[in-house]
Order: C-alpha cells, then sequence, then structure tokens
C-alpha cells in the first residue's frame, strides 16, 4: 500500500481564543488536518497544532521522503522524518507537520487491518475515558456560570487557565479558584498557569505560594507553573508542592522530554500529540514517564481528530485516564461525523471501529476548511 499524495486542509471561522498575548482571532489559522491518500484508496486523517502555511512549506521537505514509500511502516517513515529534520526545522514546524503525517499513517494502518489504532499501538486498557472540560478563566461570575454550564453538560472533570492567573495578584488568583470550585464541587479539577505565555510574569517564588494556595482547594494538579524552559524551576517546584505538578504541552520529540522525566520535574506530563511528533512519540513518551513514575495525560486543546488520536492513545496506556478536551470549540464539536457524547458517569466511549475510529463531517469540512477539495476524505 503505496503513499500516492497528502493533502492539506487548515480551519478557519471558528478558531478559539487561546488566551495567548496576541489573542487569536475567528479567521486565524492554527490548526491543520493532514491527509495521507494511499494507491488503495485508503485516506488516513491527522492533525497538526499550527498553520497551514508552515504544514505545507514542511511538507515541500518532507514528502519526498514518503511519496511511493510503503503507507504500513508507520514507525520507520516517521522516524526517517525525524531523522531527515535535523538541518532544516527539526523540533519546530517540521516536526508538527510530521505530527499530523504520523497520525495519518496509524490511521491508515488501523483501516488497513480493521483494528483500531489503540489496540495497534499495544493494546485496549480502556474502553472509555474520562475527559476533563478545559476552558479559560474568566471573571469569577462568568467563570462560575461556564463551568455550571459544563457541569450540566455531564463534564466530571475540569480545568481552568491563562487569562490573569499568575498576572495581577495573588487575590485574583484565589478568587479565581474559589469560585471554579463553588462551580463544580467535588468534581475533578486543575488549574492551568500558561506559563507557555510571552513573557509570562510567574516566578518560582510565586509558584510555590501558588501551590500552597491551590491545596486548600484540592487541585489536582498545577499545570505550566512556570516558563517551558525553566527545568531547573520545575524540579524545585515539584519537590516542594503539595499538589501535583504537570507540563510539557510545547515540547517536542521523546529527546526534548526526556531530560524533564529523569530530573522527574513533572507528576504529570503532557505531550501534544498533534505536535510534539504523533502518536508514535507520545507511546514513547508515556513509557518513558511511566518507568519514572510519570502519568501521562495528553494536552488536547487542538481538534476532534486531535481528540480521537488521544482517546486511542489513552486506550494504550495503562496510565493514561484522562483526556482534554477543549469546550466550546466547533473545531471539536462539529468537525467529527456524529459528534462527541458523554456517557452518565462523564466518559467518553474510545472508538472501537478501524484505525482512529471516526469520520469527519463533511458539511463541517465546507464550513471551515480552507481546501474545498478536502470534504471528499469524509468517511
Amino acid at each position: 500500500m503505496k503513499i500516492t499524495r497528502i493533502e492539506t486542509c487548515g480551519l478557519r471561522g471558528a478558531t478559539p481564543e487561546g488566551g495567548w498575548s496576541n489573542e487569536l482571532r475567528p479567521d486565524d489559522v492554527v490548526h491543520t488536518l493532514v491527509a495521507v491518500h494511499t494507491d488503495a484508496g485508503v485516506v488516513g486523517i491527522g492533525s497538526a497544532f499550527t498553520t497551514q502555511h508552515l504544514v505545507d512549506a514542511a511538507l515541500e521537505v518532507l514528502s519526498p521522503l514518503l511519496i511511493g514509500e510503503e503507507a504500513l511502516d508507520v514507525e520507520r517513515l516517521t522516524e526517517t522524518l525525524h531523522q531527515s529534520a535535523f538541518w532544516m526545522g527539526r523540533g519546530g514546524s517540521l516536526t508538527h507537520a510530521t505530527s499530523a503525517v504520523d497520525i495519518a499513517l496509524w490511521d491508515v494502518v488501523g483501516q488497513a487491518l480493521g483494528q483500531p489504532v489503540g489496540r495497534l499501538l499495544g493494546g485496549r486498557h480502556r474502553e472509555r475515558v474520562r475527559p476533563y472540560a478545559s476552558l479559560l478563566m474568566d471573571e469569577p461570575e462568568v467563570l462560575r456560570d461556564n463551568l455550571v454550564e459544563m457541569v450540566d453538560a455531564g463534564f466530571e472533570a475540569f480545568k481552568i487557565g491563562w487569562w490573569k492567573f499568575g498576572r495581577v495578584d495573588a487575590a485574583t488568583d484565589e478568587r479565581t479558584v474559589a469560585a471554579a470550585r463553588q462551580a463544580v464541587g467535588d468534581r475533578l479539577l486543575a488549574v492551568d498557569a500558561g506559563g507557555s505565555e510571552a513573557f509570562f510574569p510567574g516566578t518560582l517564588a510565586w509558584a510555590k505560594r501558588t501551590a500552597e494556595m491551590l491545596k486548600d482547594y484540592d487541585v489536582a494538579w498545577f499545570e505550566e507553573a512556570l516558563a517551558p524552559d525553566d527545568i531547573d524551576g520545575f524540579v524545585e517546584l515539584r519537590a516542594s508542592s503539595p499538589v501535583p505538578i504537570s507540563g510539557g504541552e510545547v515540547l517536542t520529540r521523546r529527546q526534548s522530554f526526556l531530560p524533564y522525566l529523569e530530573r522527574r520535574a513533572f507528576d504529570i506530563v503532557q505531550p501534544d500529540t498533534t505536535k510534539g511528533g504523533g502518536l508514535s512519540e507520545s507511546r514513547r513518551i508515556g513509557w518513558m514517564a511511566a518507568d519514572h513514575g510519570i502519568r501521562l495525560v495528553p494536552h488536547g486543546w487542538n481538534t476532534g481528530v486531535g481528540l480521537a488520536a488521544d482517546l486511542q492513545l489513552a486506550s494504550a496506556l495503562p496510565g493514561t485516564d484522562l483526556v482534554e478536551y477543549k469546550t466550546g470549540s466547533a473545531y471539536v464539536d462539529d468537525l467529527v461525523s456524529g459528534g462527541w457524547r458523554l456517557d452518565e458517569d462523564g466518559t467518553l466511549a474510545i472508538p472501537s471501529a478501524p484505525g482512529l475510529g471516526i469520520a469527519l463531517d463533511v458539511d463541517a469540512l465546507g464550513r471551515y476548511g480552507t481546501n474545498p477539495r478536502f470534504a471528499d476524505v469524509g468517511r
């Protein structure tokens, strides 16, 4: 089964706010779908957390290493892409594009073998997984209303992040967390400082004080409390923190994660499968993390394709019992045919159909996709 062509499709028109310093607008393209076509007519779908222009440029470099190759050789192909990228953008746009290609190739293999990707990644440890509703912080009253709406929708786990947290004063931080805890009751609640924002002002001293406050509100983990590259700070913070520390969403490739795992900078590591290297890398990071006593909970502020990949990953890793669900995003809620439905206990069924186990919604592709031809891949 040979690879014949690769297509891309950016998503625009409903891009949600990201909490970034330069806030995203609805027509900004920051998520790009990738379709890998084969001579057998099987088409695999992946997703990259970066703009279509960068994915297209990356594929100019990467496509010659893929076209005509055996599509079933997923890890041989994607490792070749990683190994060939040293001089042309390794770790950046080439790695982001490789992530989408890797996800799409796993989708191809699953369809070809009639098996869900999670089984091919090693086996299904679970058939359902709990998604946590992920949303940006806001003024306490607004945040409370937004969370209550998600409780009413059936979610049993939540994460709030970014906004003014760590950027104004301790009183603002605590009021925000107190409002969230009041809204969700005794359900799981995590807090994300958004330390990867440009010029994030949070210091190690601030993070240590804030971790003590979060303990009083029974917060499940404290995410991105420091700038992503501050490995020494994370090591010191984790050693003193009364709540679990998490991070890693902007790191790419397993090699970048290894120092954080070896030094036990995190209790929970959070690679983004749509940028860190795809399912192949996330699985390797998951097993490395387990060997160091660290959980993997994937970062998933992306698309319905990214969510499908994370669900398959969660089925294949024994310790991954949570996935991130970006609430209020048409690229998550509408992109997959049939949408997503929470069970009565607030869990999502992990698709058991071949490949990623999803079909793209043709109407949603028509509304949000930048490539009209891409609607043909809706299965």
